[in-house]
């Protein structure tokens, strides 16, 4: 393979095809077929009878040719036999898939792997298709048509080819799974792995997956297009494509592709009514304007778009990008949802605004929306074997990570809103998580009275009660959902023009940020080191340790707006390794170290857990050093043995960090009432704690434990934080976003 890769780098080109000729008898099934496939995936496309599957056959050797020239990688493979021609690399995936019927999903595998090395391996194609694995037992005729579809690319794959000709790979299959087979082939195109010929019927399949696209007329290429041009071009579909269309009808060989007269093509989606949303009898009354409008459907499918050969912006349902111009996204389940979230879509429309509705929806079918549950299902390799099943938690899990993962690919967004019940909101919440820091965030919920931590999470979600269930449209929802609607076309109108602005009028140009964290028994020194980093030109964000307010924190640096941290409070360690209720999580420290930004940290309130009211402390606690903070808070000491596991947690989450670290340690006590005279002051355990720490960092240069004589919140403590941020960042903050 790595023979035929330095070839291929060479300049060969994958397959030529040059004045390929093929009879069946006296018939002229090829005619001089001329095709170059470089690299990545080639659609060719043709009615029934023009000569596809048996220029297919030809590359694999299975028909004779009367003349013309093969090459594979610059070989000349005309003329060989199938087997040979297989083993230089060429995988088959015929029309109709040819399993077999006795033997499972497991044996088909192993069958194909047997003797042979390389990057595909049975444990490979159970990831790329998770369904194949569960149904690893089954036998081939027990399956699905695009279970069968996924294990006939499986076992041309398992012969680790440079090159793979498909024959009409989504024939027959359901919309979900062709929209998997298409995600799938050309990611493996992306990986520069395997080059891919696809034979397609299906226009919209061959053009959402190449670009150009060849279309065959009567035995020979007829021309190779851009597939933006076919996608739009109604007219020329039905002169070389459609039924009932016939040879002599087609346009010459030598007209551009320019020359042929197109239909224009409407932009945006496409609004479609129903006279009738429910099936009429004779006593019927007239269906009022209003709600056929509020019933209506949008239908919108993407234009593909190319300039010079190269895609741009979301050119299909399989692009990682989003339109780049600025627009709202109006997500959640259409099945269930779908009046409510076109009355929202509408109302920000109305607004002067682009939009996208994105359908969450679990039970599969489409809705009409902008993005399908299947498109996002492609995000995730689970999502779409979950759309559907019975499983509906299963399925709502799935569509949360595959939304999640969708969103983290999308450009362009100026504010995302939303609205559903449990299961909506836990979807729509969890991707909205993943947006930065500013970009408007509303999640109008039934939810949103009670305990909203796990949604909103550590970012800026705006949580709105929706009062009613979220089931239809009434006096009070249309209120509720239109206020919801109007507030985040004021955001996002907002955050564009914010986006637009010069830096000099949205502040950028100001002082860089950094960010502190503080409990209430390290105020004092959080206060002070802020006035000093405020005077050496930093703009300081004080984050509470509560658990989230770290991850609030982390959530800036892995955003990219702070760019220094000086985490005086990392009690929320404690928390989470002894079981208090304000716990971090195993990601603690996770944003600096990916980011390498530089860190200053100390030890702050790690002589404390924390509880609410003393009645809810767990009993096994009994016995333990407690003080009531206040009458909903109780806080207990840690002891040796906890500060020694906290201690080297942190030491080792140091280790990690690649930017310059300084961890400061206070000898005289770590908290307000770690001092004499105070409830937890208790030097033998800081020592524990300060010992754990210094034995499990690996010192360097760029890392440093510093100990000073001091306790956390006197004044030379936070000089001496101050003066390390300083130190490495080389002088004042202002000074250096400037020389930025």
């Amino acid at each position: 393979m790595n023979e035929r890769r330095e070839r291929t780098a060479g300049g060969a080109p994958v397959l030529e095809i040059r004045g390929l000729n093929v009879f069946y008898g006296s018939s002229h099934a090829l005619q001089g077929v001329d095709l170059v496939l470089r690299s990545g995936v080639l659609s060719v496309v043709g009615r029934n009878g023009m000569g596809k599957t048996t220029m297919c056959k030809a590359i694999m050797g299975l028909v004779p040719i009367a003349s013309g020239s093969i090459r594979f990688l610059g070989e000349e493979i005309a003329g060989r036999r199938p087997a040979e021609i297989a083993r230089a690399g060429i995988g088959y995936v015929p029309q109709g898939r040819r399993l077999w019927r006795s033997l499972t999903v497991d044996e088909h595998l192993r069958m194909m792997q047997a003797g042979k090395g390389g990057a595909w391996t049975r444990e490979r194609i159970y990831e790329v298709f998770p369904r194949l694995a569960e149904r690893r037992g089954n036998g081939g005729g027990q399956l699905s048509g695009g279970e069968q579809q996924m294990l006939a690319i499986s076992r041309a794959l398992l012969q680790n080819p440079r090159l793979l000709v498909m024959d009409e790979p989504t024939e027959g299959l359901a919309p979900v799974i062709v929209a998997h087979v298409e995600e799938t082939l050309t990611r493996l195109a992306e990986e520069g792995d395997v080059a891919i010929l696809v034979i397609e019927q299906n226009i919209g399949v061959a053009t959402q997956m190449s670009d150009p696209v060849a279309i065959m007329v009567n035995g020979r290429i007829n021309r190779v297009i851009g597939s933006a041009v076919l996608a739009a071009d109604r007219d020329l579909q039905q002169r070389l494509l459609g039924v009932g269309r016939h040879g002599h009808e087609e346009a010459g060989e030598n007209v551009a592709p320019e020359a042929m007269p197109s239909t224009p093509r409407p932009a945006g989606p496409t609004r479609v009514y129903m006279a009738n949303p429910v099936l009429p009898t004779r006593w019927s009354q007239d269906v009022p304007a209003a709600r056929i409008e509020a019933e209506a459907r949008t239908l919108s499918r993407p234009v593909l778009a190319t300039v010079e050969g190269r895609r741009v912006g979301d050119v299909s349902p399989l692009a990682a990008r989003a339109p780049q111009e600025p627009h709202v996204i109006v997500a959640g389940t259409l099945d269930t949802k779908g009046e409510e979230l076109r009355f929202i879509r509408d109302l920000i429309k109305g607004e002067g605004l682009r939009t996208r509705l994105v359908d969450l929806s679990t039970g599969g079918g489409n809705h009409g929306a902008d993005v399908t549950p299947q498109e996002i299902a492609l995000a995730s390799p689970r999502a779409s074997a979950a759309i559907g099943s019975s499983d509906r938690g299963a399925a709502v899990a799935a569509m949360t990570e595959a939304f999640r993962n969708w969103m983290q690919r999308q450009q362009g967004v100026a504010g995302i809103i939303a609205a559903g019940g449990s299961g909506g909101t836990a979807i729509a919440t969890a991707a909205m998580q993943e947006l930065p820091v500013g970009v408007p965030k509303l999640m109008i919920s039934t939810m949103a009275a009670g305990n909203v931590t796990a949604y909103v999470g550590p970012t800026d979600i705006t949580m709105m009660h929706a009062v009613t269930d979220v089931q239809g449209l009434n006096r009070i929802s249309r209120v509720v959902l239109g206020n919801g609607a109007r507030a985040m076309a004021a955001m996002a109108r907002a955050q564009i023009e914010r986006a637009a602005a010069p830096a000099a009028r949205r502040g950028d140009e100001g002082r860089p940020l950094i960010g502190l964290t503080m409990f209430g028994v390290t105020t004092p020194c959080v206060q002070q080191v802020s006035k000093l980093l405020e005077r050496g030109g930093w703009e300081p964000l004080v984050f509470h340790a509560t658990g989230i307010g770290g991850r609030s924190m982390e959530k800036l640096v892995d955003s990219g707006l702070l760019r220094a941290v000086v985490d005086v409070s990392t009690t929320e360690v404690c928390d989470m390794l002894v079981g208090g209720v304000l716990p971090a999580t195993e990601d603690r420290f996770g944003a600096v170290i990916r980011t390498k930004i530089p860190y200053v940290g100390s030890v702050g309130a790690l002589d404390m857990v924390n509880f609410g009211a003393p009645e809810t402390v767990p009993a096994h606690f009994a016995g333990r050093r407690f003080y009531p903070h206040n009458p909903q808070v109780t806080l207990m000491r840690t002891t040796a043995e906890e500060c020694a596991r906290i201690g080297r947690w942190i030491g080792e989450r140091l280790n990690l960090m690649e930017g310059p670290v300084r961890f400061l340690i206070p000898e005289g006590g770590v908290s307000a009432l770690d001092k004499p005279g105070q409830a937890f002051h208790d030097p033998e355990v800081d020592a524990v704690l300060f010992k754990a720490i210094t034995d499990t960092v690996r010192s360097t240069g760029q890392r440093q434990i510093i100990r000073l004589p001091h306790h956390i919140n006197d004044p030379a403590f936070a000089a001496a934080l101050a003066q390390e941020v300083q130190t490495l960042h080389g002088g004042r903050g202002r000074a250096q976003a400037t020389r930025r």
